[in-house]
Parts: structure tokens; C-alpha cells; sequence
């Protein structure tokens, strides 16, 4: 007598479930800060009239493979207190496909820090959902009151920023290589909870008001339940219409948009935001809930552009120090002109066509073969030269999308809601090896990362040339 045994469940796609919270997280935010929701339609109906009006745009957009991710796209950022809840979060990315890309050190702009992106890494998942989660570790050695310091360390030992739920289900998709639908859609809500807004801080007024006078962000951290997500990114193609149209909309932007100045070809990461709410809280206390505010959430909008080589983030760094070295960032005003007028005259310095960025080796592409070019390989031979190839129109290239940040820009948006009172300096630096030991992983090289997508289709491009085997390398 036979007997037959059930078929496993399939598993769900990490893409999946990675799509699955990033409506969830999205949901859930706009129940709780409800300028997001104007801030998603204010960016949708840019998105659709750029579109509309630049179709180069849209062609190069879907020839990439980019096109459907815009409206979908996201990053969101969260600051963890302690090692362990920095290890477990990799643990919990790791469900939805996301792995840490690139070390971000905000101490050096006055934000005791440091961080990393947690985010997809292979081009077939970023097209599905590029979702990415700036995620920072406080850095308590950089709280100067010694007791203070052993008070927030107390503090954040006790708590315990996951349901008992969403670690047994990282458990289980780590031992069993994936997880069933039911269990996926479980993962999702249970995942969600370490994310949520907390009204009620887990210290007394007093507690917090020390904290909050060795730095809001310390507050931000220490005081609450968990690391409610404080802001919710959308994608925009056009963040300068965003910033002149959100006060059409109720919301009153920063100054500034961050990064390089508007350009022809867009390169790397642009940001602006609006001011971080206002929020009630219960504080803790021997007499009941004493009531008081916290600031820290806020709304924040993106365009992204290529991502630069080594040799045009070095040129990029330099260009945005030289105007910051000269130009105060002003809160508004005539300092905000001024400081715009001059990155832009500066950024001159840095060819703002596709083929220059691409001919000096200042950024990342993605190359194709024509279909004029696969129709000449089928009867003579071709170039072996790929500056050759692209002047027969037989080889192409769209620009590969920066995928990841930028520290000064981050520590700006940063600064700009926490107040201008919070410009400190600090005397430790740089700690990666720390960062990587609480992460339990190194982060990976986002440079590296681009140079193996170029240098994939560039390969891809020339096998389907019938140029395989030929000694072609990336153009220089």
C-alpha cells in the first residue's frame, strides 16, 4: 500500500514580500502622518506631467526597466539604540531580500551616528521594488556626561523592539530557506509593529529632557518603544516643481533641497523635506502621565540620478565643499538664493551630458546591444572597440540610477528637523569595524556594486554582438 506524503508549500518571493510591507509601511504611515498622503499625490501628479511632457524620458525610463517602480518606489529610515537590535534587523531585512550597502558616518556633521542602507542588490529586484531602509546606530560613546550615558545604555537594555512573533518567523525563514504565503502575510503585520508610532515614551519628562539636551536625535532614540520609522520617501522626477508646489498643498518646505544643484543629466541624490511635526507623548512617572511634545517625523521627497564612479563622487564631494566651505546654508531667504546660485555656477565643472560623464569615467552605465547591431553581426563583422560600436549606433547606454545616499545630505535633512541649536562637533570619528561587528556582516561596496552592473551588460551587450572572447574592456 502506498502512501502519499503532502507537497510542500511553495514560498513567497523575498520581492514579494518586500512589496507586501512596503504598502503595508505605506498604509500604516499615512494613517499617522497624513501630510504623506498629500505629499504622495503632490509627487504622483508631477511624476504624471513629466512623463507627459518628456517622452526621452519615459522611453529611456522603460528601456531600463525603471518605469513601473516609480510609483511604487520608496525609502524609509529608522535609528536603533543598541548592537543587538542593529544585528537583528539584518536579520529581518534579510526576509524581504534587502542586504546592507555602504557605511554612513553622520558624526562628522554633528549627528552622533553612523549608518547604513539596508536595501535589494540585484537589478531584476530593484525593477520590482527598490524599497531601502537608511537605518542608523546611536553611537552612546558620543554622549559626554558619563552617567547620563550609563542611563541610556540601562534604558535601551530593557527594551525589545520586535514581537516575539516576527523573530520566531525570521527564525523559521532562515532554517527553512523561505516562507509560505500564510507565513509571509504574517511576517508582514508582525514586522510592521517594530515600526509603529509609540505616543507614550518609556522615560519621565525629566529623563527626556536631559537627553533631548545632549541631542534630540539621542531623545528621538532612547525614549520610546521602538524606532518608529520618522520619515516615508517617494520617488519624484522633479523636485524642484515638488518644492515650489508643496505650500500649494499645505506643506511648507526646508530651504534647501539637498545635494547637487538642477542639472540636464541628474546625478546621484537630490532631497528636500518638510519640518518634522510636533507630536504629543505621555511621559512616564511616579504620578501618572505627565504630557509633553517630540519632534522627529517628518515628510521627505527624492530624485535620484546615475551613480558616479570613484573618480565623479571625488569630484562631487570636492564641488559641494567648496561651496559649503563659502556659502552658509541659509534657513530661507536670500542665503538660500545665494547658496543655490553658487553650487550651480561651481557644478559647472562637471559635464552635465551622458556621453561626457560617460567618455570621462565620472559615471555608471548600462549597456545594449541595437537591434541595428544584432542585424549587422548576422552578416559581417563588427568593430572590436566599443567607443566604435556606439558611433555605428551599434551598442547603446541609459544611465544606471543611484541606488543609494549621501552623508552630508543626510545629516542636512537630519539637522534641518531637529533645529538649528544642534550643530555640534565631535572628536570620535569614523567606527566602521564597530558598525560591522553589531551588524554581524560587512556592508557592501555600493561602488563595487555598480561597476559589476556596468561590466555585466557591457558582457551581456557583446555576446549578444557575437563579440565573445574579444579582450573589450569597460570604456575608460
Amino acid at each position: 500500500m502506498s502512501r502519499s506524503f503532502p507537497m510542500p508549500q511553495a514560498f513567497v518571493s523575498p520581492d514579494r514580500i518586500r512589496s507586501l510591507f512596503t504598502e503595508a509601511m505605506s498604509q500604516m504611515y499615512r494613517a499617522e502622518v497624513p501630510q504623506y498622503g498629500t505629499l504622495i499625490e503632490l509627487v504622483a501628479d508631477v511624476n504624471a506631467g513629466c512623463l507627459e511632457k518628456d517622452p526621452d524620458l519615459r522611453e529611456r525610463l522603460a528601456q531600463a526597466g525603471e518605469l513601473e517602480r516609480i510609483d511604487v518606489e520608496r525609502h524609509g529610515a529608522i535609528r536603533l539604540g543598541t548592537a543587538d537590535e542593529l544585528f537583528n534587523i539584518r536579520r529581518l531585512f534579510a526576509v524581504m531580500g534587502m542586504q546592507p550597502v555602504g557605511y554612513y558616518d553622520l558624526s562628522v556633521a554633528g549627528v552622533p551616528v553612523h549608518s547604513t542602507s539596508f536595501r535589494p542588490i540585484d537589478e531584476a529586484a530593484l525593477n520590482v521594488n527598490p524599497f531601502r531602509v537608511f537605518t542608523s546606530l546611536l553611537r552612546l560613546e558620543l554622549i559626554e556626561d558619563e552617567g547620563l550615558r550609563g542611563e541610556a545604555e540601562a534604558i535601551l537594555a530593557k527594551r525589545r523592539i520586535y514581537t516575539p512573533r516576527a523573530v520566531t518567523l525570521i527564525e523559521r525563514h532562515e532554517q527553512n530557506g523561505g516562507l509560505t504565503k500564510a507565513e509571509a502575510m504574517e511576517f508582514v503585520a508582525e514586522a510592521l509593529e517594530t515600526f509603529r508610532w509609540h505616543g507614550e515614551a518609556t522615560v519621565s519628562a525629566d529623563t527626556y529632557k536631559r537627553l533631548h539636551d545632549a541631542h534630540r536625535l539621542i531623545a528621538d532614540v532612547v525614549s520610546f518603544k521602538g524606532p518608529h520609522i520618522n520619515h516615508l520617501t517617494p520617488r519624484t522626477l522633479d523636485i524642484d516643481a515638488v518644492q515650489a508646489r508643496m505650500p500649494e498643498r499645505g506643506i511648507t518646505p526646508k530651504a534647501v533641497i539637498e545635494g547637487p544643484p538642477r542639472r540636464q543629466c541628474d546625478i546621484l541624490l537630490r532631497q528636500t523635506s518638510f519640518k518634522a511635526l510636533e507630536e504629543m507623548i505621555a511621559f512616564s512617572g511616579d504620578d501618572g502621565a505627565m504630557q509633553g511634545t517630540h519632534t522627529a517625523r517628518f515628510g521627505e521627497i527624492e530624485q535620484r540620478g546615475v551613480a558616479l564612479t570613484a573618480k565623479g563622487r571625488t569630484l562631487y564631494d570636492q564641488l559641494l565643499a567648496s561651496v559649503r566651505g563659502e556659502v552658509q546654508v541659509g534657513d530661507g531667504g536670500a542665503k538660500a538664493g545665494a547658496y543655490d546660485d553658487e553650487l550651480a555656477a561651481r557644478f559647472k565643472a562637471l559635464p552635465d551630458s551622458w556621453d561626457e560623464l560617460r567618455r570621462e569615467n565620472l559615471a555608471f552605465f548600462r549597456y545594449s546591444a541595437t537591434p541595428a547591431g544584432i542585424a549587422a553581426a548576422a552578416g559581417s563583422t563588427l568593430p572590436g572597440d566599443p567607443e566604435a560600436l556606439i558611433a555605428s549606433g551599434y551598442l547603446t547606454f541609459t544611465p544606471i540610477v543611484y541606488e543609494d545616499f549621501l552623508p552630508v545630505s543626510a545629516a542636512g535633512i537630519f539637522q534641518s528637523n531637529l533645529g538649528t541649536d544642534q550643530q555640534q562637533n565631535y572628536a570620535t570619528r569614523s567606527n566602521r569595524d564597530a558598525f560591522e561587528a553589531a551588524l554581524g556582516a560587512s556592508v557592501q561596496d555600493e561602488l563595487a556594486l555598480y561597476a559589476e552592473r556596468q561590466a555585466a551588460s557591457l558582457d551581456s551587450a557583446l555576446e549578444a554582438l557575437g563579440l565573445v572572447g574579444l579582450p573589450l574592456k569597460t570604456v575608460a
